[in-house]
Order: C-alpha cells, then sequence, then structure tokens
C-alpha cells in the first residue's frame, strides 16, 4: 500500500451482557460477555493475520468499547499503540428504552 493512502477500519465491541439478554443497552457501560471476549480475541486474530498495522486508536468511554479494542491490540502484540476516548464514539442513547427489549 502507497505510504499516502490510509485505511479506516471499523470494529464493533462484541458481546455484551445485555446483548446477550436482548436488552437496549445505549449508554448503561455493560460489560462484555465470555462470548464477547472471544469475538474480540478472534478479530484481533484476524487483522493480525491480514497484516494489518495500526497508528492509533479511537474508542468510545464505554467499557465494552474499551475492553474490546484492548483484547484486539493485546491480540495484535500492539497494546502500546495510543488510544483516543471520545463520548462522542458511545452507542446512540435510548433513553427510557434502556435495559428493556
Amino acid at each position: 500500500m502507497a505510504k499516502d493512502t490510509m485505511t479506516l477500519v471499523l470494529i464493533r465491541h462484541g458481546e455484551s451482557e445485555w446483548n446477550k439478554k436482548n436488552l437496549f443497552t445505549g449508554w448503561a457501560d455493560v460489560d462484555l460477555s465470555d462470548a464477547g471476549r472471544a469475538e474480540a480475541a478472534e478479530g484481533g486474530k484476524a487483522l493480525k493475520e491480514a497484516g494489518y498495522d495500526f497508528d492509533l486508536c479511537y474508542t468510545s468511554y464505554l467499557k465494552r468499547a474499551i475492553h474490546t479494542l484492548n483484547i484486539v491490540l493485546d491480540e495484535m502484540d500492539r497494546a502500546w499503540l495510543p488510544v483516543v476516548k471520545s463520548w462522542r464514539l458511545n452507542e446512540r442513547h435510548y433513553g427510557a428504552l434502556q435495559g428493556l427489549n
């Protein structure tokens, strides 16, 4: 790939405890399920095998996204990369629907 070419890679967080229960999460800070941690690890392995290398990472303030990113970076041997957190990357806020299905 040419040096002046950039690649944007978007990764969704792994399954959360509320995803498993089919509940709206929104801004509720719900952690990953065991399956979600396994999904993140597989994603990191796939990115490494595909030869991806990153300079910078972005994530929301929600721990399911942060933990997914940490697992992906660990699998890629890139845990040292700088990470920028922004609430603007948080999931949509569902208001009164949070925690419901």
